[in-house]
């Protein structure tokens, strides 16, 4: 049986891993990269399979697609206020 003090760093361990985690699915920086692939996809897709030039056409989407995840913790929180009780 592990000694307190060790179940303690455990806990504290594992702690410091999901507030890493909260941080970077919070953090602009994962937003970007995100925004970044999407735009990149979808440029792709227009230039190679629809054969028309992406490069202007692909922002749409990607904006839609950021103004989305950035309105999510705002419908979150009318969630858990109104719904989830």
């Amino acid at each position: 049986m592990a000694t307190l003090e060790q179940r303690i760093e455990k806990i504290e361990k594992r702690n410091r891993e999901v507030e890493e985690n909260k941080a970077w699915e919070t953090s602009w920086t994962r937003k970007g990269v995100v925004a970044f692939f999407t735009y990149l996809a979808i440029a792709l897709y227009l230039k190679f399979v629809v054969g028309v030039e992406p490069w202007f056409n692909a922002i749409v989407p990607t904006v839609g697609f950021l103004l989305s995840t950035l309105t999510l913790p705002y419908f979150k929180t009318l969630w858990s206020k109104y719904i989830k009780k």
